[in-house]
């Protein structure tokens, strides 16, 4: 059975003020929880240690390139009825989508890791639960839970755990003198530091991740009336857009007092961080024992929350392969979410360096990102697929640019590869 459920709305007015505009937040904000998983909190706290607020700008630029990819993927859900892995079975040749998809189920695999691996190291960091250990209870947990919930509750869950995510950063900040000007600099000018490119790239695959493009264009169907009246979808459109908005200007706050904090705390120190567990202990001797603290519960949340959504991406992916939406009550679903969990945990095992390996994650999803970008950007401006909601010419440029940025971004982090 489909996520979204269809209404006859024929001969009725359904309204759209703000009590059904606050009743469509949701989908946006599980989209958020991705791009502030563990593997972000690698990514920016190596970009702030290493290098002050100067990579702040990737922040802004990958989150504006968010909200537009986020967006344009959300209308192929709401239009079509469709999430962006059937959309590709469907009109794809099938050798072209069955290897699109397989880089997408890598991509989720990639993620999937940082998460549970991020769970863990809070676990480890809080209760002294060895790492691998607690990558297992980790994944028995979301098991448990994606299992046994509904999406509804679910997505209620992942709210509450970005609020308490949002606050423990806004009061660890509030512990720290920052220097407003600097941090202005940092996100309006772009910078490449010497050495930089791949905590850039890792910025960038942290915040614009591939499985997060298929999960908002699965998630948003839950919120819809009907695909047959044009008046309903351009409301539909434009309450997307305003969630879509509002949840990743809360993604690039949060992202963006991490680097904000490493820089105060650790690149003002002369402190290089080397992992998550040493960001949290020499936090205690320069803001105290309760941010410390804060910061790992934070850390857990962040990846029980995370790991939720990258199983509910994994799930619909492997769906797609059968042209069948996310149902975690059908076959295809379950071996998805569990196949791609548990291969995620296994990768773990091998890992010898979790900090690196959290940033190496995102280099990867960096990596398939135009992969995706490019399968939505030929589907939503494909006329057979989206009809007169097909993309405007001004939207396919900007699309198109946004591309070619991420190819560019990815040359240039070969590049720097080949140089060294």
């Amino acid at each position: 059975m489909k996520l979204k459920k269809i209404l006859n709305t024929h001969g009725h007015n359904p309204s759209f003020g703000l009590r059904e505009l606050l009743g469509y937040i949701g989908p946006g904000l599980l989209v958020t929880v991705g791009f502030i998983d563990p593997g972000n909190w690698a990514s920016n706290i190596a970009a702030g240690s290493e290098y002050g607020y100067k990579l702040l700008w990737m922040v802004t630029l990958s989150t504006i390139m968010l909200i537009l990819l986020q967006h344009n993927v959300a209308h192929l859900g709401i239009v079509t009825g469709d999430c962006l892995s059937e959309a590709a079975k469907k009109h794809l040749k099938p050798w072209l989508s069955k290897i699109i998809l397989s880089t997408g189920i890598i991509a989720a695999v990639s993620t999937a890791m940082a998460e549970i691996l991020g769970g863990a190291i809070a676990l480890n960091l809080l209760f002294r639960i060895p790492i691998k250990l607690g990558a297992v209870f980790i994944l028995i947990l979301i098991i448990g839970l994606l299992f046994s919930n509904t999406y509804k509750k679910l997505e209620k869950w992942i709210i509450g755990f970005v609020s308490i995510i949002g606050i423990s950063f806004l009061y660890e900040l509030s512990m720290v003198h920052v220097n407003w000007e600097e941090a202005v600099r940092g996100w309006t000018l772009i910078q490449f530091p010497i050495g930089s490119m791949p905590i850039i790239m890792s910025v960038l695959g942290a915040v614009v991740m591939p499985h997060n493009l298929f999960l908002h264009s699965e998630v948003i169907q839950s919120r819809q009336w009907n695909l047959e009246e044009d008046a309903v979808i351009k409301k539909q459109l434009k309450f997307e857009f305003m969630d879509t908005l509002f949840s990743m200007i809360i993604g690039w706050a949060i992202n963006s007092s991490m680097i904000i904090l490493a820089a105060t705390t650790f690149y003002i120190n002369h402190a290089r961080v080397g992992e998550l567990g040493q960001a949290q202990q020499m936090l205690v001797p320069i803001v105290g024992d309760s941010a410390a603290l804060i910061f790992g519960i934070a850390l857990l949340f962040s990846g029980i929350s995370s790991t939720m959504t990258a199983g509910m991406a994994g799930g619909s992916i492997f769906a797609g392969f059968f042209g069948e939406p996310y149902d975690i009550g059908d076959r295809h679903t379950k071996i998805g979410v569990v196949g791609i969990l548990s291969l995620a945990t296994f990768v773990i095992f091998l890992i010898s360096d979790p900090f690196k390996g959290l940033i190496y994650s995102q280099m990867l999803l960096s990596i398939q990102l135009p992969i995706t970008v490019f399968l939505q950007i030929y589907l939503t401006s494909s006329q057979k697929v989206m009809g007169k909601y097909k993309n405007s010419l001004g939207h396919n440029i900007t699309l198109w640019v946004i591309a070619v940025i991420l190819a560019l971004l990815n040359i240039m982090l070969f590049k720097s590869y080949l140089v060294n």
